[in-house]
């Protein structure tokens, strides 16, 4: 196989990166998609959040179940959420034209499925995380680095919805979270990954010219192949 490329998608929880990977397919569909997502850790294995002045209020104010108190100590949001070990063996496998079996992650339980999914290599690999560049190993992998940034009511409001909708939880609970190890994870670890890409993409899916370029490049390394 000719050279595989590997492009990254890297943003806050709720910027838009799923948007963009959408409409990247409605054109050029030919890539193989690796979420960071799928490399959570369960959750006997996650880091837990620190207890903050915000949360023992929150925690003082508001009744929560013990399903939702126990995803409020899991942190997602730091980088050793993830198993970068396996991440990164699994990005050099790609690259280097093989096949991978990769995990999907179970949100509503907090832990790995046991079924994986079977991914061939193809050109293009598109992978997309919130932390996709904070570990050197993984960032050093990607050919070419996006950042989507968007304003935090946005992000906020749109996780709120995703995570009532997909992941049945409740508002307090994503309050809960969101002000515990979110929005701190968020200006700790992520924002400043921002300073990597190689291009920032303000509104994410909204932004048609981003898109442009994004799809140019990887026309261009299939018209290579």
């Amino acid at each position: 196989m000719s050279k595989v490329r590997i492009i990254g998608i890297s943003g806050g929880s709720g910027s838009g990166k799923t948007t963009i990977v959408r409409k990247i397919s409605e054109i050029v569909p030919d890539f193989v998609f690796v979420p960071q997502d799928n490399y959570y850790k369960s959750a006997d294995q996650m880091p837990g959040r620190q207890e903050s002045v915000d949360s023992r209020i929150l925690h003082a104010n508001a009744e929560v179940s013990a399903d939702a108190d126990r995803k409020t100590r899991l942190n997602f949001d730091h980088p050793s959420a993830f198993d970068n070990d396996l991440l990164c063996g699994h990005l050099r496998e790609l690259k280097a034209g093989r096949s991978i079996d990769m995990p999907q992650y179970d949100f509503v339980h907090d832990r790995r499925a046991e079924k994986t999914i079977h991914v061939e290599p193809k050109r293009i690999v598109i992978f997309e995380g919130i932390l996709i560049y904070f570990e050197p190993a993984i960032r050093e992998l990607i050919d070419l680095k996006l950042f989507v940034d968007t304003p935090d009511d946005i992000r906020f409001i749109r996780r709120l919805r995703r995570d009532l909708t997909e992941r049945g939880r409740t508002v307090d609970s994503v309050i809960s979270q969101y002000l515990q190890s979110v929005r701190p994870g968020h200006y700790q670890f992520i924002e400043p990954t921002k300073a990597y890409a190689d291009l920032i993409v303000p509104e994410g899916g909204s932004n048609e010219k981003a898109l442009q370029v994004l799809v140019s490049f990887m026309r261009d390394i299939l018209s290579n192949d």
